[in-house]
């Protein structure tokens, strides 16, 4: 059986709307890059792509780019191996006009998952094709969700503490804890009580990490809740209140992906502090963002400008069917 191979790239529209259809003698080849290819969420894009790769019979070049030189070099490594076009999470979107210009150079079609590109003033690179999430309004799942639990366990409001794990440095993570911070609120939690934990890095130990200062400097607080940019992040909280003594009957904490971690949190004999997640599906973002690439490659057709997919709010208790009703196998 023919191997295939799998990529990411992030690219702009307008950079390659000249570019040639493939003619059908053309093997057809697409690029898919992600800036962190060692986390689950990435490697079900891949996964998904790679579904894409083998119902159209393209092939798919995988290439994990976690900072801005490996992108470059990744484009050009594309365009050696006659890749068509690319779809592209990229470590930095302030890295937008520099993709795009390398994008243009190769003649590669390119369109931007997860992280949309910004340009030099910080806006949207609306010329490029993207599929992303609408992080305001899935961030506001989150903290609904909180609020909800918390009314649920019948906590005093004013002796829960939250546990913003921020990376500011994205506008997607931005969007989505500002969106779980304005649904507390409205909620009728105190935001005093949120307490900002800034993450270096979107991971699970960088999280741990921010948690463990908010835990440390705010002892005054008898539970805890928790959300960030991603499951990833939860988790770390999570960790980090277990270690202080918050275990599932005083934690609260809701990620944000339903990824390979989540799950398996959900799978643990006991309950933790880990309890739910917005699931939002990689299989849109992998399968769907390959095949529009495929139709552009070969019949012309751009995606659709901006492609914002939503989510569902899953926990332990219904997770199977959440991820039925979203198409999602089960794991």
């Amino acid at each position: 059986m023919k191997r295939r191979t799998f990529v990411t790239l992030a690219a702009a529209a307008a950079v390659v709307m000249g570019s040639p259809v493939a003619h059908a003698a053309d093997p057809v080849k697409i690029g898919f890059l992600v800036k962190q290819p060692e986390e689950p969420w990435f490697q079900d894009e891949w996964k998904f792509a790679e579904m894409a790769a083998k119902d159209k019979g393209f092939t798919l070049v995988k290439i994990g780019a976690p900072s801005g030189e490996k992108v470059m070099s990744a484009i050009d490594n594309l365009s050696a191996q006659k890749v068509q076009g690319f779809i592209i999470c990229t470590p930095d979107v302030k890295l937008g006009p520099g993709i795009v210009a390398k994008a243009k150079s190769h003649n590669l079609k390119m369109m931007t998952v997860d992280d949309r590109l910004v340009d030099g003033a910080g806006k949207p690179l609306e010329s490029v094709p993207h599929m992303g999430i609408s992080a305001y309004n899935i961030g506001k799942q989150v903290g609904d969700g909180i609020a909800a639990e918390i009314k649920k366990r019948g906590w005093n409001m004013k002796d829960v503490g939250a546990i913003d794990i921020t990376f500011e440095q994205l506008p997607t993570a931005h969007d989505r804890t500002s969106g779980a911070t304005d649904a507390l609120v409205a909620a009728g939690f105190p935001k005093a009580n949120v307490i900002a934990a800034p993450q270096a890095k979107t991971d699970t130990e960088n999280a741990f990490n921010a948690a463990n200062i908010a835990l440390t400097k705010n002892p005054q607080f008898k539970h805890w809740v928790a959300y960030g940019l991603n499951d990833e992040a939860v988790l770390g909280a999570v960790r980090a209140a277990e270690g202080r003594g918050f275990k599932a009957d005083n934690m609260i904490g809701i990620g944000i992906g339903g990824s390979e971690s989540a799950l398996n949190e959900f799978k643990k004999p006991q309950p933790t502090g880990f309890y739910g997640t917005v699931i939002i599906s990689p299989k849109r973002h992998g399968e769907e963002t390959s095949d529009l690439m495929y139709t552009w490659i070969t019949q012309g057709k751009a995606p659709p400008p901006l492609t914002l997919t939503t989510g569902m709010l899953a926990t332990r208790d219904n997770v199977a069917k959440v991820r039925d009703e979203m198409g999602l196998a089960s794991k």
